[in-house]
């Protein structure tokens, strides 16, 4: 049985920047779904059920945070549920929105969220306590550390060299200077990122992504609802979620259950989400990607766990430019989350992107001609994974 078509009707974000002191945590939430409703042309009563995209309530500083945000949203006496899945978070809520809609339950359901990572003192001390209270919280690690694992287990498997991390954040960095909501968009060479300091070799500090403020929403709606309000749509047509092993140190050492080198759960949840697309053939059928990759190392097995590259062969497409725009498949060409992260909502924002793109509206980052996107978040200590494909 096919499943019921769900479409994109709205896309709210604001413009992220390191620290929003002009607007509270209330006022950027409302910010983006202001935006959302606009290009929807509905009004918030028009919106039967709410997805509250909401963090660690660490980042926002008060536990359950969400009830700061039910007004924002006009979730009033409305169905409403908190998501949170990590740096997944954003793309588990809209997939929530979807199944929301294609389960029968409502026609119109709104996904917001924000957050003021940059605001929050020290991000890796809240998101140290993701891991392990007994065999790894005390190590301790961080998403820096996590992940810096992976690129060193990379390089040793795919010959990866700091300089083709480096290619990565060149290639982002450009993409961003064309998107005006993107947080960091000032150009880079090579050699300023080979020179930026140690965070944790290898990765320095112009590999990582930035600590975001700011906010995100889309709307969605059932086919029924979309064709009797005559209203523009994009589509969701395939929706994939899958976990990683629970302990960080079974992708590492002898016996390993998935290596940490390369995204395994990623690439399992990508063929799920191709299955239900119909896609046989990603290389030849997918046209542009928004995909969750914090600092840059991880964007090359990301491109591989998509199938948009084999193992170990993103590294040379980034050098031949294949994906960047005016490429063969144009990956992150808003500039992704190296350019842009408020956590609650930087994976929503993936799948945004994905939809202006295929929709024709991204503006001065529009890659030409596409009609089918990808989108992917990455939450817990690179353990849970969303995956969408959305198409005109």
């Amino acid at each position: 049985m096919s499943a019921p078509r769900v479409g994109i009707i709205g896309i709210g974000q604001s413009a992220f920047k390191a620290r929003r002191d002009d607007a509270s945590y209330p006022d950027l939430v409302r910010e983006a779904v202001n935006q959302a409703l606009t290009g929807a042309a509905l009004e918030l009563d028009d919106i039967e059920a709410i997805v509250y995209s909401l963090s660690p309530d660490a980042m926002v500083g008060i536990g359950n945070a969400e009830r700061l945000g039910v007004d924002a949203v006009g979730g009033r006496n409305k169905r409403f549920l908190r998501i949170n899945t990590g740096g997944a978070t954003g793309i588990s809520s809209v997939a929530a929105a979807y199944y929301h809609i294609a389960a029968g339950a409502c026609d119109v359901v709104m996904t917001a969220g924000a957050d003021k990572v940059g605001e929050c003192g020290d991000s890796q001390t809240v998101l140290n306590k993701i891991w392990d209270p007994i065999y790894e919280r005390p190590l301790p690690l961080g998403t820096i550390t996590m992940l810096a694992m992976s690129g060193i287990r990379y390089a040793d498997k795919y010959s990866m060299t700091q300089e083709d991390m480096a290619r990565v954040v060149v290639k982002n960095r450009k993409h961003a200077s064309l998107n005006p909501n993107a947080h960091l968009r000032k150009e880079v060479t090579v050699d300023e990122v080979m020179a930026s300091r140690c965070i944790s070799w290898p990765i320095k500090l112009m590999d990582c992504c930035p600590q975001s403020s700011g906010g995100g929403a889309m709307v969605l709606a059932s086919e029924k609802y979309i064709k009797e309000n005559r209203l523009d749509a994009v589509w969701i047509t395939g929706v994939g979620h899958c976990s990683e092993t629970y302990y960080l140190g079974d992708r590492m050492g002898r016996g390993f259950t998935a290596d940490h080198a390369d995204a395994y759960a990623l690439r399992n949840s990508f063929q799920r989400a191709y299955k239900m697309a119909g896609i046989t053939n990603a290389r030849k059928q997918v046209d542009v990607a928004e995909l969750y990759a914090p600092f840059s190392n991880t964007e090359y097995h990301s491109i591989e766990a998509a199938d948009l590259a084999d193992l170990g062969g993103a590294v040379a497409g980034v050098n031949e430019g294949r994906f960047s725009i005016g490429g063969d498949i144009p990956v992150n060409p808003s500039g992704g989350t190296l350019c842009t992260n408020a956590i609650a909502v930087t994976a929503m924002i993936r799948v945004a992107e994905i939809a202006l793109q295929v929709s024709g509206r991204a503006g001065g980052h529009q890659v030409k001609g596409a009609k089918v996107g990808i989108a992917s978040g990455n939450g817990g200590d690179h353990q849970f994974f969303g995956t969408m494909v959305v198409e005109a």
